[in-house]
């Protein structure tokens, strides 16, 4: 029994105990006193506080007592009635009054439960819809902000890329001069076809960057479709099996056979998760284990990631979804970003769990396709 269940039911002794101790007491002052004092009228208060504090059953019991002491106490005071069966009949009367006191009473302290246990309840509700309503405006404002974000970039790329591409064909062509020069003096271009190989790496570097923006900018509308998870999740994770073993990371699959589709874009969907597996396996730079499940709760389908790798501090952890922010050496800060940005474009949601050295869990949360 819960602490509070038998603090609950001792409670309900202790106030029957009570009562019936008090109701003994006023059979007992009825009897000393009398008829010179009318104290009948308290035997109310043992039947009230029994009846409100332990339930109907134990006020009707003391009622039953109180009604007893009063006939004991007026029989034995030798009460002369002009028939015999009068004080039985009062009797009855006053346990007939206990009787609808008690149920007045009860079912009143009913209602007032019931209302608690309403208002309660609605509060809950309320005060869920407003966290999911604040949930909303914040994935509202993340995605106005990423609108921006991405408009500018494709802006910056496009601006970008054209005088790149002009760069990579001058050095091609500054390469291919290094080489006839080097052919007919007999010296060695080697420093500089370095120099070559360097700048080339960095304008291939900026080139993805800018890829990676412009795909953030420009992400088409998903094109939804009925798509199980379990198979396409089997399917993209036996292509990954060669990197997992390169990197000495162990995949520990478990998933629903009978989890039913979710509306999606496979593409997109799978995309979002590479993101978040690629994460998992970088943060297991010495190895570690990979979890990847899919399960059915009420009507969503939840996704869980987890590693067991560095883990991320509190305030990396705050900037998690935040674009341009990174802990990588090379990154670019837009990879969870922009799985965030496919999660919502799906009517879904991410939540997290993560400590320093502890690892991380992604929870992706779907819902399921419709008449599942």
């Amino acid at each position: 029994m819960k602490p509070v269940a038998a603090f609950s039911v001792r409670s309900k002794v202790l106030a029957t105990i009570a009562a019936a101790a008090l109701a003994i007491t006023l059979g007992v002052l009825d009897y000393v006193t009398g008829r010179e004092l009318a104290i009948s009228a308290f035997y109310l208060l043992p039947t009230c506080l029994a009846a409100w504090a332990a339930g109907r059953l134990a006020g009707f019991a003391i009622g039953a007592l109180c009604t007893a002491a009063w006939l004991i106490s007026d029989l034995l005071n030798g009460a002369v009635y002009h028939h015999a069966l009068i004080p039985v009949w009062n009797a009855i009367m006053l346990f007939a009054f206990f009787f609808v006191v008690v149920w007045l009473l009860t079912a009143f302290h009913d209602s007032h439960d019931f209302l608690e246990q309403t208002v309660e309840r609605r509060t809950s509700a309320l005060r869920a819809e407003m966290e999911e309503r604040r949930r909303l405006e914040h994935a509202k404002l993340q995605a106005e902000r990423l609108a921006v974000v991405g408009s500018l970039a494709a802006k910056v790329a496009h601006e970008i890329r054209n005088p790149l591409g002009s760069i990579s064909l001058n050095l091609d062509l500054l390469g291919e001069e290094l080489n006839t020069l080097a052919d007919s003096s007999a010296r060695s271009p080697e420093q500089c076809r370095t120099l070559l190989r360097e700048m080339r790496s960095q304008i291939l570097r900026i080139t993805q960057v800018l890829q990676e923006y412009l795909q953030f900018a420009r992400m088409p509308k998903p094109q939804r479709a009925a798509v199980s998870i379990t198979n396409l999740l089997e399917e993209k994770l036996n292509f990954m099996q060669p990197l997992l073993a390169e990197k000495d990371v162990e995949l520990k699959k478990a998933f629903d056979p009978d989890l039913p589709p979710v509306e999606a874009d496979p593409e997109q969907l799978w995309e979002a998760l590479l993101n978040l597996i690629r994460n998992a396996v970088d943060a297991m730079p010495h190895g570690g284990n990979l979890g990847v499940s899919a399960n059915r709760s009420d009507s969503k389908a939840l996704i869980r990631i987890s590693d067991t790798g560095l883990g991320m501090t509190k305030e990396q952890a705050r900037n998690l979804f935040v674009p341009f922010f990174t802990t990588k050496r090379d990154g670019t800060g837009l990879g969870l970003a922009h799985t965030l940005q496919i999660i919502n474009e799906h009517g879904g949601k991410i939540d997290y769990t993560t400590a320093p050295g502890k690892g991380s869990t992604f929870t992706i949360e779907l819902p399921l396709a419709a008449g599942a």
